[in-house]
């Protein structure tokens, strides 16, 4: 497989509409693409624009081009109700409206982060991020799936390890409907992906399964040094962990035919043409 066959793409502003979305990701030469199905910073419900889905979802059948949608950044499903029961009852419903937006886009899934819990009980986070995916997915007959991401929090934080995001799944009643979403640059901070070891790391994912349920790569390098516990995102090939460790991470057979999407800043052209053009060039086995 060479490297232009690589799906690569990047985040890309829905003004216009979701079709207009695509578009604008395939016209810089993405060949997949993420997007927020609403505002970013709210879990306020949207009302789906049936016809801006439907043309998302016929451009991106017709192109062969796999989405990914972000979730609002508000969304926290490891704190349960302990901040109140209408913020639980909001996430849920935010999650599932989320879904229903993906699913008429024809997107592959929405990206969740694992979440966050401040109380001195560690294990109550993890039932209430099992929780809040049984209810979110209860009635959930789609196809588009919850991704969860890995975090870039220091060793002993929530969901940095492979081992803790396929048990998750493992522990849920609807694993079916759960796949994964890798970010790069939040697996090197936090310690789990060292590109001097990347043959460890693969080799886990494998003994664990976690790549068969893998739907996407958020391809980002770092700002910070390996192990810094910081989510700083650097344009692909100018961090810290450079081009060399992402064409060997991306020759493995796991990473081919997953949506690659870059979540840095844009080029000088205010677009990720010259980043995508980039990862297309790079002698990938």
């Amino acid at each position: 497989m060479s490297s232009n066959q690589l799906l690569i793409g990047c985040h890309v502003s829905t003004r216009g509409g979701y079709g207009r979305a695509a578009r604008r990701a395939w016209e810089i030469g993405a060949r997949s693409f993420q997007y927020f199905p609403k505002n970013p910073r709210s879990m306020s419900i949207k009302t789906l624009d049936a016809t801006a889905a439907a043309d998302c979802l016929t451009f991106c059948r017709e192109h062969g081009m796999p989405s990914i949608a972000h979730t609002p950044y508000p969304i926290n499903i490891a704190i349960g109700d302990s901040r109140g029961r209408e913020l639980y009852e909001l996430t849920v419903k935010s999650l599932q409206n989320d879904l229903i937006i993906a699913e008429a886009c024809g997107t592959v899934g929405i990206v969740v982060h694992f979440g966050h819990f401040k109380g001195r009980d560690a294990l109550q986070g993890y039932k209430n991020i099992i929780q809040c995916l049984n209810e979110t997915l209860s009635g959930w007959q789609g196809s588009a799936k919850i991704l969860l991401e890995n975090q870039a929090g220091t060793p002993g934080s929530m969901g940095i390890t492979l081992d803790e995001l396929v048990n998750i799944r493992r522990l849920s009643d609807y694993p079916e409907k759960i796949g994964f979403c890798l970010d790069t640059c939040h697996a090197y901070a936090s310690g789990v992906w060292d590109p001097r070891t990347t043959d460890a790391l693969v080799e886990r994912g494998r003994e664990l399964g976690y790549w068969s349920d893998l739907a996407a790569v958020h391809l980002n390098d770092s700002k910070y040094p390996l192990g810094s516990g910081k989510d700083r995102h650097e344009r692909i090939g100018q961090g810290y962990i450079g081009e060399e460790a992402f064409q060997a991470l991306l020759s493995y057979p796991e990473f081919h035919g997953k949506a690659l999407v870059l979540e840095t800043d844009a080029g000088e052209d205010g677009t990720h043409r010259g980043d995508i053009a980039k990862v297309k060039s790079w002698p990938i086995d």
